[in-house]
């Protein structure tokens, strides 16, 4: 089943340098077109070159999402890059949607989808021992994509990858 998702996982994780991660768990990823657009790609922006190149490689490709009712049903609280993606993992029956804003993660749960954000991402992978450092990699999140996580929350993870 495909896995599917939003902009702030992929953007995030090219900006650190470490969107090969999602590559490595989960193959391959679908986009929807909004998504696409917002990456921005195209651009000479920070993560844009890692995203050509996932592009390119095959394993990020971008699919549409056709439900065009849905996707202007879920826009009334959620951005278009956000309701497509939810939107396209319905259609696709995808394993998962890759997620990090609250709202969105809420509607996709209460619509049945599993949900993982870049910090699940991340953890997963200290976990699996492809990351050395899960607080050095967060704290990178926040200095170079401006990724915010709070006290508590950020405690939390890293208790659960070892490190607190």
């Amino acid at each position: 089943m495909p896995i599917v998702s939003n902009t702030s996982p992929l953007l995030n994780l090219a900006i650190i340098g470490h969107i090969s991660l999602l590559q490595q768990q989960f193959g391959e990823i679908w986009i929807p077109q909004a998504v696409a657009q917002e990456l921005r790609a195209e651009e000479d922006l920070p993560g844009s070159q890692a995203v050509r190149e996932a592009m390119a490689a095959g394993w990020l490709h971008v699919e549409e999402a056709q439900d065009c009712a849905l996707v202007k049903s879920l826009q009334r609280g959620l951005d278009r890059g956000e309701a497509e993606a939810i939107t396209l993992a319905l259609q696709v029956k995808a394993e998962r949607v890759l997620l990090d804003e609250r709202d969105g993660r809420r509607i996709a749960k209460s619509l049945g989808l599993n949900v993982t954000g870049v910090l699940g991402i991340l953890l997963r992978a200290k976990r699996e021992g492809h990351l050395s450092s899960l607080q050095d990699t967060i704290a990178q999140l926040g200095n170079k994509a401006g990724f915010r996580i709070g006290a508590e929350l950020l405690t939390d993870i890293l208790r659960s990858g070892g490190e607190a």
